[in-house]
């Protein structure tokens, strides 16, 4: 009997060390169980921000985008404009030679002052450009002249204005701009 109870107990604590064994390995199991579904959450969470953060990037992108065909629309129509004002000022010139045009020109320079009026409520202005210095941005030169009187790099005269939308250039100013006069000499001396 002795023998049956060692045996059981022998069996018993073979069995207690299985069932030990299984739950460790169950336990181990279960830790790397939840480690494997803790990163699957980290990496589920880093997506979501992710999306979270391009969506919110995107509304942002087409907000602006929006905003700016909004403020820029009539651009097609103002540059379509430009030339008929450009006409309107060269007959208030031709008109100013003139001394039988009185009437033609005070005319002109209300239907001038009216479209001018018209710009600037669309936020388009002239860029100032005269005796300015040269801006490439704002103006492009048709010509270089020496000058003694304005330094190297400025506006000598507009041979053409430029307007801008709010702060887009619709046509640059055609201009010219001075050089020094010791450079030119200096260059006709070369040559």
């Amino acid at each position: 009997m002795q023998d049956q109870e060692r045996n059981e107990s022998t069996e018993t604590e073979g069995a207690a060390a299985a069932a030990d064994a299984v739950m460790d390995q169950s336990a181990h199991e279960g830790t790397n169980d939840t480690v494997s579904l803790r990163g699957e959450l980290a990496a589920a969470r880093d997506r979501a921000l992710r999306a979270q953060a391009e969506l919110e990037n995107s509304r942002r992108r087409m907000r602006k985008e929006m905003e700016d065909e909004r403020r820029y629309a009539q651009l097609p129509l103002l540059g379509d404009l430009l030339p008929v004002i450009d006409n309107v000022q060269r007959a208030i010139q031709a008109a100013e030679k003139s001394p039988e045009a009185g009437g033609l020109l005070a005319g002109f320079k209300m239907v001038a002052q009216q479209l001018e009026g018209v710009l600037s409520r669309h936020h388009c202005t002239r860029i100032d450009a005269l005796h300015k210095p040269f801006d490439p941005h704002l103006h492009a030169a048709i010509l270089q002249q020496p000058s003694n009187e304005y330094p190297p790099n400025t506006v000598v005269h507009v041979a053409q204005d430029g307007y801008q939308l709010h702060d887009r250039v619709l046509r640059p100013a055609q201009v010219i701009v001075s050089t020094s006069a010791a450079d030119s000499d200096g260059k006709r001396a070369e040559t």
